[in-house]
């Protein structure tokens, strides 16, 4: 297997494996469009539900606050992503692993090429999730930009485990499990 510095793309599934997976009850993706199924991908689109930083005068400290007090949900497509503004978007897709498999959020190159990106740092879809993708979207472009819901404006990928984990997502996650 040959290594590559920051992925192996011989460990990630294939379309075809993606559907073997899905088929076999180890993938399952909610509501699925066979359009959506790429090479090594699947697009995920864009709910209308999404959560908006409210207005804070002064520095968030981060020992003081949770995200829920940090941020309101609002249902409003579309919606205009100034730039350098922050909000968290949903997926209309639910996604649930096995816990031999992990996946990952990338975002679309036709958006970021326009300055748009749908995840800040956290790109990983644990094994043993069920739940709906939250993105964390950002306009790094110097224009507003539209957000309406179903936009394919996300990706995942999917890779197996070594070995299963014994902490599935489901059980032990403590945030997103309810999504």
């Amino acid at each position: 297997m040959a290594q590559f510095p920051y992925f192996d793309a011989i460990d990630m599934l294939s379309n075809i494996d993606i559907l073997r997976e899905m088929k076999a009850g180890h993938i399952k993706i909610s509501p699925f469009n066979p359009d959506q199924l790429g090479g090594a991908s699947v697009d995920l689109t864009l709910s209308g539900e999404f959560s908006i930083m409210k207005k804070q005068p002064r520095a968030i400290d981060l020992s003081q606050h949770t995200f829920s007090g940090l941020f309101s949900k609002k249902t409003c497509p579309p919606l205009t992503l100034k730039p350098l503004e922050l909000v968290l978007g949903k997926t209309m897709e639910k996604i649930s692993l096995a816990n031999n498999i992990a996946g990952r959020l990338d975002g679309r190159s036709r958006y970021a090429r326009l300055g748009l990106a749908v995840h800040v740092t956290s790109s990983l879809i644990q094994p043993g999730s069920s739940n709906h993708q939250v993105l964390e979207i950002i306009n790094f472009s110097g224009r507003p930009i539209k957000l309406s819901a179903g936009l394919r404006i996300s990706q995942a990928t999917f890779s197996y485990l070594n070995s299963p984990t014994t902490k599935p997502y489901n059980k032990f996650g403590k945030i997103a499990k309810n999504q």
